[in-house]
């Protein structure tokens, strides 16, 4: 019995390792993507939180991904002007500066394009999984980025 709680920490220290791994691996592939498109790194994190979330004020983006709202302003000029997002006037709010920030879906090939090798490496990857496992690895991956987010909620509310 002595050395199964030994193994049970060795494993779960091998998982945590592979996701910092994993962290930084992704971290460069999207960088490298970002280079591919000319966009700067903190300017496609952006458009992937529109892409995913919105459309969104750029109050609410800026909460998203952690950045001062005048920080925003800068970065979704860059990808205005770029073609990748739209601004467009929101007609119900009570504010008439109030904006909604858009994706602009046909700039998504691109985007696609970039990651169809990554992307057909983990269709080749999952393939060899049951779907319980699948179902159980989704799991995980989900409670993993929900810690990562309540970690980085408490970093940031001090």
């Amino acid at each position: 019995m002595t050395g199964e709680p030994r193994r049970r920490r060795r494993a779960a220290n091998d998982i945590k390792e592979s996701l910092r791994v994993l962290s930084i691996q992704l971290s460069l592939l999207n960088h490298q993507v970002g280079a591919h498109l000319d966009l700067k790194d903190v300017d496609f994190y952006c458009l992937d939180l529109v892409n995913r979330l919105g459309p969104l004020s750029p109050t609410a983006l800026s909460r998203q991904a952690g950045l001062h709202p005048a920080t925003m302003t800068g970065i979704l000029d860059r990808l205005q002007k770029g073609g990748w997002i739209t601004r467009e006037r929101d007609p119900d709010a009570t504010d008439r500066r109030a904006v909604t920030v858009r994706a602009l879906k046909d700039r998504n090939a691109e985007l696609f394009q970039l990651y169809a090798g990554m992307n057909t490496t983990m269709d080749d990857i999952c393939a060899g999984y049951t779907d319980e496992q699948l179902d159980l690895l989704a799991g995980f991956l989900r409670n993993a980025t929900e810690a990562g987010r309540t970690a980085t909620d408490e970093l940031a509310n001090g």
